[in-house]
């Protein structure tokens, strides 16, 4: 089975389209496009897109999800048979509505992705950052209650540890840590914080007298003591994902 032959075979029933309006659309023969839904065929990424949109799909996976996150993600079957009961629920109203009103209720109705807009109330893409922040790839993680580790959805990321000055801490190099917001230190908590030289993880100990103990540790353990209001928190480190 074509998890991408499945997609364009959901988005086409749900527009109510036949296989030969939309291949006419697309410019390729019915038997082609059946084949892709029927996954005798495969499918390019970029041609799924281009089926998709010529359907009249906005282009709203982009930003958040590549098709291949929602082929691998998505319960075709449940998002299938919620596109059959809206159906006939649209039919049942349709039948006491004036003829404008049916044409307009069915352009509204579908704007969207009935799977992109499940997708966007339980999964967030979160970028996976490098040393100099330039994204380098990307994890899907759960959104419970609009909130993704009790933080707002964009404003979490992974960072990956360019070095081992971590290492005593369980954090080698390559590592995935995932970083929350953060206005200040966090006694206890390692953080993701801004140097002149760029952004490290410490281990965080809070001192007397307003300053805090920043702790790295690779061979032996080192430790810098900064007042607090010297230190550039960027975020709290809440998770860990390393490779066996």
């Amino acid at each position: 089975m074509s998890r991408l032959g499945d997609l364009i075979k959901l988005e086409r029933s749900r527009r109510g389209l036949s296989a030969k309006q939309v291949a006419k659309k697309v410019g390729v023969s019915e038997s082609y496009l059946l084949a892709v839904e029927q996954g005798t065929r495969i499918i390019a990424d970029d041609q799924a897109r281009r089926i998709l949109k010529a359907m009249g799909l906005q282009q709203q996976t982009e930003a958040d999800f590549s098709l291949d996150d929602i082929a691998a993600t998505v319960d075709l079957q449940s998002a299938s048979d919620q596109i059959q009961r809206a159906q006939a629920t649209v039919q049942r109203q349709q039948k006491a509505r004036p003829e404008a009103e049916k044409v307009a209720s069915s352009e509204a109705g579908v704007s969207g992705s009935i799977w992109l807009d499940a997708l966007s109330s339980v999964l967030k893409r979160v970028p996976v950052y490098n040393a100099v922040m330039k994204e380098v790839g990307h994890r899907l993680l759960p959104v419970e209650n609009g909130k993704v580790e009790n933080a707002a959805p964009d404003k979490v990321f992974y960072f990956m540890a360019p070095d081992n000055d971590m290492r005593g801490f369980r954090v080698t190099q390559g590592d995935l840590v995932l970083v929350v917001p953060a206005a200040s230190p966090v006694d206890g908590a390692m953080m993701l914080i801004q140097t002149p030289q760029g952004r490290v993880l410490r281990m965080i100990k809070q001192l007397d007298n307003f300053k805090v103990l920043l702790q790295r540790y690779d061979a032996a353990c080192e430790s810098e003591v900064c007042a607090i209001d010297e230190v550039r928190v960027v975020g709290r480190c809440v998770r860990l994902e390393a490779e066996l």
